[in-house]
């Protein structure tokens, strides 16, 4: 990486409160001090809890997949499975959670692909990206009150496709694909 200055200065923070608090996050205020210039200014954080992706590979070689409507983009959406991390959860049990509440599917191999910062701009949470491996149905979703999933199952590569061609459009969706896609060709290498 070529740079043309020197590093940036890191903000200190000195204070934050609370705009307003919801069922989904906080929107806070916070107070940052330029150590250079001596200003100081707010910044409007949200402050959520951690999420998780579901990559859920079957031994067919397929993906589950969820289509449900989004209030944000008032629109429908096709993405893996995912949520809300509990507080004090780990996120490969949260991955494993979520998968089984959404989809009533379940599997074996559970593991962490990957973390990502949704909008480090204005965001202070992670995504955490689990990867589970022969997902396979065993039992009802048990969704939460104000969801209605459509659950199916696509070969990896055709999903693979729908995301370079913008059919899946949710980022944190195409940060779980990014991440499984080198586990893919991995396995698709002969003797693997």
């Amino acid at each position: 990486m070529n740079s043309s200055s020197s590093d940036p200065a890191r903000w200190e923070r000195r204070g934050q409160r609370v705009l307003a608090s919801t069922r989904i996050l906080d929107l806070l205020s916070v107070q940052f001090r330029h150590p250079g210039r001596e200003t100081e200014r707010d910044f409007v954080v949200i402050d959520a809890p951690d999420w998780v992706n579901v990559i859920a590979l079957t031994s067919a070689g397929e993906l589950v997949l969820v289509r449900q409507f989004r209030y944000g983009t008032d629109a429908f959406s096709l993405e893996v499975p995912g949520g809300v991390i509990e507080r004090g959860e780990d996120p490969v049990a949260a991955g494993v959670r979520e998968l089984r509440e959404e989809t009533g599917y379940a599997g074996t191999a559970a593991r962490l692909l990957g973390s990502v910062h949704p909008n480090p701009a204005m965001q202070n949470n992670r995504c955490h990206l689990v990867l589970v491996e022969d997902a396979v149905r065993t039992g009802e979703a048990e969704w939460d009150h104000d969801e209605e999933i459509a659950v199916s199952t696509a070969p990896v590569e055709e999903v693979f496709a729908w995301a370079r061609s913008g059919r899946i459009t949710h980022a944190l969706v195409l940060n779980a694909l990014w991440l499984f896609e080198p586990v893919w060709a991995a396995r698709k290498k002969p003797g693997v």
